[in-house]
């Protein structure tokens, strides 16, 4: 059982435009579609309600470790938590790193998620596939959101 995921994407927006996408609660909100409580601070948790269709249930939680100006935003949470009859918060969290780099004249984008080995053995196999194949959409979803011209310019 592999330990990471890890994407990585080329995307056609500045690193300045990429960061905002990832690091304003608005922002990461629509792409992310989760409507968070309030901004991201390192050291704190970020609460939201999970907007995409079926997963309203679940309340989304992240604690915020770092966010080193368009370079690193990383977080933890517990992977796949979207049982409402589950209490998660014994359980260990995987972490989450958004790492940004010039690449011409846009931006790579690479995600890595680890920490899988220390989730229940129970669960860790089906939180690993759906968080694999959810990071692939998520990935997708920040393409098309950073790529779309800007309020008030056009493509």
């Amino acid at each position: 059982m592999n330990d990471r995921i890890e994407k990585r994407i080329e995307l056609k927006a500045p690193v300045a435009r990429v960061w905002h996408a990832l690091t304003d609660h608005e922002a990461f909100g629509t792409w992310f579609q989760v409507k968070l409580a309030g901004p991201f601070e390192p050291g704190r948790e970020a609460i939201g309600r999970i907007t995409h269709p079926g997963f309203e249930h679940v309340t989304w939680r992240a604690v915020v470790k770092e966010m080193v100006p368009e370079r690193l935003f990383s977080l933890t949470w517990h992977p796949f938590a979207v049982d409402p009859e589950v209490d998660y918060a014994s359980e260990p969290q995987t972490l989450i790193e958004f790492r940004l780099e010039p690449h011409g004249d846009g931006t790579l984008l690479t995600l890595t998620e680890s920490g899988f080995e220390r989730i229940p053995a129970h669960r860790r196999d089906e939180a690993f596939r759906m968080n694999d194949g959810g990071w692939t959409q998520q990935m997708e979803n920040i393409r098309r959101y950073v790529e779309q011209a800007p309020p008030g310019r056009t493509a």
